[in-house]
């Protein structure tokens, strides 16, 4: 089953939250909404299961077809940010969804227990849920979420609050049981790794709109604008009247290297003058803060450092690592958020 709108809006408060004019997410496809905080994910997120109290218009589509709350209730399974677990077992938080679609207890708790064991978590099957860390929560509710053999999946920054070691074995463990189902998945994240771990399409959500949207790979590394590539790590902006050249060059600081007086730049490499502003350790990399005739310059780099701070320095790209962006689109309307 697909899941999909058009001409969607959503708003509160008198101001426009969310604005999509067509989306579409196949079975068996995992479609990563990547934004900033404020963009409108979850508002997106939510306003395609019908869920909150938002005003919303245009339609929610399930394979084509116009989409009624009963419709998305009985196809949709959801994990939020926060996990909300009943005061019961594991096993049996587990099975609560299938318990909700009137299966009995006993296939509930059958049909659940090998999600528990995909999601890493069945040695806890007769845990009081209520005392899981955060991570193991999490897992729970990934496997009920799953046990319903959901047609369309909506994965809510699942990873939010974990710590990095958790939250790298949770990919994994989420990338594999996401192999075993032909859902639609829809994953909101702030995460460009996320996106990259488990989608095979992302969609850059800024202020509300989507601003580019198809393979992940090719998102990820191709930026539309500035403010996309500002989203993607691309901080390092450097505009025609510094580096001569057509267009804005956008890269990520750790592709930029800094270059004393005495090394002469590589071919074809973009180079940028300044004045060294600071530099920051960071544990194994330092990062470099440079003035410029045209603004800051960020660099971060794991060799050894001998600038200091008001000390003239220049900037390396290779021309590998640059990419070319047109201007953020100026504002039309007041800025939204969600």
């Amino acid at each position: 089953m697909s899941i999909g709108c058009r001409d969607l809006r959503v708003s509160a408060g008198g101001r426009e939250l969310v604005s999509v004019p067509a989306l579409d997410i196949p079975a068996g496809e995992t479609l990563a909404v990547l934004g900033p905080n404020g963009a409108g994910k979850s508002t997106l997120l939510r306003a395609l299961a019908h869920l909150g109290t938002a005003s919303r218009t245009g339609t929610v589509l399930l394979d084509g077809q116009a989409a009624t709350t009963a419709g998305l209730r009985r196809a949709v399974a959801a994990v939020l940010q926060r996990p909300v677990l009943q005061r019961t077992t594991v096993l049996d938080n587990a099975a609560a969804g299938l318990r909700l679609r009137g299966v009995r207890r006993g296939e509930a708790r059958r049909r659940a227990g090998p999600w528990l064991d995909a999601l890493g978590v069945a040695h806890l099957a007769t845990r009081n849920a209520r005392t899981l860390s955060g991570g193991e929560a999490q897992r729970v509710a990934i496997a009920r979420a799953l046990a319903v053999a959901p047609r369309v999946l909506l994965l809510d920054e699942p990873f939010t609050g974990l710590d990095a070691t958790t939250r790298t074995d949770l990919l994994a463990d989420l990338r594999a049981a996401l192999d075993r189902q032909d859902a639609a998945v829809l994953l909101v994240t702030h995460d460009r790794e996320e996106a990259r771990a488990l989608a095979q399409r992302t969609a850059l959500l800024v202020n509300g709109e989507i601003r580019q949207l198809g393979p992940t790979a090719e998102v990820l590394d191709a930026p539309a604008d500035l403010e996309c590539a500002t989203l993607l790590g691309f901080t390092t902006q450097l505009p025609p009247a510094l580096t001569g050249q057509d267009g804005m060059l956008v890269a990520r600081p750790e592709r930029c290297s800094p270059l004393d007086d005495s090394t002469p730049p590589p071919p074809d490499t973009v180079v940028a003058a300044g004045v060294l502003r600071r530099a920051v350790p960071l544990g194994g990399a330092t990062r470099l803060d440079v003035d410029t005739a045209t603004g800051p310059v960020t660099a971060v780099t794991t060799a050894d450092v001998t600038f200091t701070p008001g000390s003239p320095i220049r900037i390396a790209i290779a021309p590998e690592h640059l990419r070319t962006c047109a201007p953020a689109a100026a504002p039309d309307a007041p800025s939204r958020n969600g």
